[in-house]
């Protein structure tokens, strides 16, 4: 048996025993019925199917504990974002102020969305009020959407622009909802977008103004393996990783020592 062949419920189940034993270093079948609302016999086969799948370090039972303990070596058999590892680590109850900052609420337009997914899979163009950030105009503008695009908080999509001649990444909330979305079939075939089809290898170390104890967290907290940290990105999408890591802003604990570019080839 594999994670892959159980069934979704009970598999989201298990990715939470997991992330307990990797982040807590120990579960317990109330873990999973107060927070599935699941019977303790289903937790119980639950935790059996859990210790199917370690081939080897399983966690055992600690009878004084009441509960599983993890092995000191103990490898997880999924990887955890850092969603997930606050959501088994907090320890705040539901009458408590949330220990969470509270995310940015990014909304899209759903019948913005309709159409240009609509253009996307039917390869056409479509004309679109869209807002300047930068200057604050908003003009009619056609485009061809290639593509969604998501930056960790907010969509984006890709699309070539016909007034700059160019593809472009635009935001979808600074399109005018309010709009005939006029669409058209393209005529000629679209250039090749070059940045979205060149690889962006990016290594990065901790910040030079670093003492040499700072780095060794910076390189702790960005889990590095050797000197630099490899990150792999399209060209296209650089700009978001630049904001999203804050690399351009001052006192950015990474700075980029190089990046390379390769290019993917078209599918």
């Amino acid at each position: 048996m594999t994670l892959d062949e159980l069934k979704h419920a009970q598999r989201q189940r298990l990715l939470f025993l997991d992330r307990c034993f990797t982040w807590r270093g120990v579960a317990r079948r109330r873990d999973l019925t107060e927070r599935f609302g699941i019977s303790t016999a289903q937790a119980a086969n639950d935790f059996r199917a859990y210790l199917a799948l370690i081939a080897q370090n399983a966690p055992e039972y600690d009878a004084h504990l009441k509960a599983y303990v993890a092995a000191r070596e103990h490898q997880p058999i999924a990887p955890s974002s850092m969603l997930d590892v606050f959501g088994v680590l907090d320890t705040t109850s539901d009458d408590e102020l949330p220990a969470a900052l509270p995310r940015a609420k990014r909304w899209l337009d759903p019948y913005v969305a309709t159409v240009l997914h609509d253009a996307i899979s039917n390869h056409r163009k479509v004309r679109i009020a869209y807002t300047s950030m930068s200057s604050g105009e908003t003009a009619p503008h056609w485009i061809a959407p290639t593509r969604f695009i998501f930056d960790g908080e907010s969509i984006h999509f890709r699309a070539y622009s016909y007034k700059r001649g160019e593809y472009r990444n635009f935001h979808p909330a600074r399109i005018e909802p309010e709009n005939e979305f006029q669409a058209g079939e393209i005529e000629a075939p679209l250039p090749l977008d070059t940045e979205w089809h060149t690889l962006s290898i990016i290594w990065l170390r901790p910040s030079a103004r670093l003492s040499a104890a700072q780095a060794d967290v910076v390189r702790r907290e960005y889990g590095f393996s050797d000197d630099l940290l490899k990150v792999e990105v399209r060209k296209a999408l650089e700009f978001y990783l630049d904001r999203r890591w804050g690399l351009n802003e001052a006192g950015a604990r990474l700075e980029r020592v190089r990046t390379e570019h390769l290019p993917i080839e078209a599918g």
